[in-house]
C-alpha cells in the first residue's frame, strides 16, 4: 500500500469513530510505529482534527466530514467509456479490480448523473476483434509488483518451447495486439525479458525486494528490435 492510500485509511478508520492505539495502526499497515506517528503528523498538518487520547490511542473530533467528490457529466462519460474498454480487455484481474473500484465511485454520484451514467452505459458497445481469444489473470498484480519493486516468479511457456521457472524485477508492462506484456530483468537470463502475460502459468510476489533500475521504457523500444516476448 501506498503512502497516500495508507494515509486516507487510517483516515477512514478514524472516521469511524474508533480509538486506535498506534502499535495496531502499524500492525494492520505493516508499517513501523514511528512511520504511523508520521502519518498522524501528516494528517494534522492538512487540517484532519486528530486527537490524541494519552493512554488510549487515536480519534477524530466528533463532527468533522470529509468534503464529498464531485463529478461532472464529462468526467462520468469518461468513466462509463473506460468501464466498457476495461470489460472487453483480456485480464481478468484487471476487469474485477476495476468493477470493484468503479462501484465505490459510483456511490458518489449525484443521482441525476448515475441515470444519465446508465442510459450512456445502455447505448455503447465496445466490439473485440477476432482474433483468437487470449486470456490473462496477472495484470493488476503485476502492476502492485512494479511499483513496489517486489521480485516475481514464475513459470513461463513461450511459444514452442519448454516451461521454464524464472526469478524477474518486473520493471513495466505494455499491451500489444490485445496482449499484455510485462518487461523484467531475469535473473535466469541475467538480462532484460519480455513476457506475455496469457503465458504465466503460475506467478508468486515475492517478500523480497529489488533496487530501482530506473528502467526507461522509451528508451528500452527505441534499442530494441522486437517488442514482444524474448525467452
Amino acid at each position: 500500500m501506498n503512502h497516500l492510500s495508507r494515509l486516507l485509511s487510517i483516515l477512514t478508520i478514524l472516521k469511524s469513530k474508533r480509538i486506535i492505539t498506534g502499535p495496531e495502526l502499524a500492525k494492520k499497515f505493516d508499517v513501523s510505529l514511528r512511520t504511523i506517528y508520521r502519518d498522524i503528523k501528516k494528517l494534522e498538518q492538512s487540517g484532519v482534527p486528530v486527537i490524541t487520547i494519552e493512554g488510549r490511542g487515536y480519534s477524530i473530533m466528533d463532527g468533522y466530514v470529509i468534503a464529498p467528490i464531485m463529478f461532472d457529466e464529462l468526467e462520468v462519460n469518461a468513466l462509463i467509456t473506460a468501464e466498457q474498454l476495461i470489460s472487453k480487455t483480456n485480464d481478468d484481474s484487471l476487469i474485477k479490480h476495476f468493477e470493484q473500484t468503479l462501484q465505490k465511485i459510483k456511490s458518489v454520484f449525484k443521482s441525476s448523473l448515475q441515470s444519465q451514467g446508465e442510459l450512456l452505459n445502455s447505448k455503447m458497445l465496445v466490439f473485440k476483434s477476432k482474433k483468437d481469444e487470449v486470456k490473462s489473470a496477472s495484470l493488476s498484480y503485476m502492476q502492485m509488483a512494479i511499483t513496489n519493486f517486489r521480485l516475481t516468479e514464475l513459470s513461463y511457456t513461450a511459444q514452442g518451447k519448454e516451461t521454464t521457472f524464472r526469478k524477474i524485477e518486473p520493471l513495466a508492462i505494455y499491451s500489444l495486439d490485445e496482449r499484455w506484456i510485462v518487461i523484467g530483468w531475469c535473473l535466469l537470463r541475467s538480462d532484460y525479458r519480455s513476457f506475455r502475460l496469457d503465458r504465466i502459468e503460475n506467478f508468486k510476489i515475492l517478500e523480497e525486494k529489488f533496487e530501482d533500475r530506473n528502467f526507461d521504457l522509451g528508451q528500452y523500444f527505441l534499442s530494441c528490435e522486437e517488442i514482444d516476448e524474448q525467452p
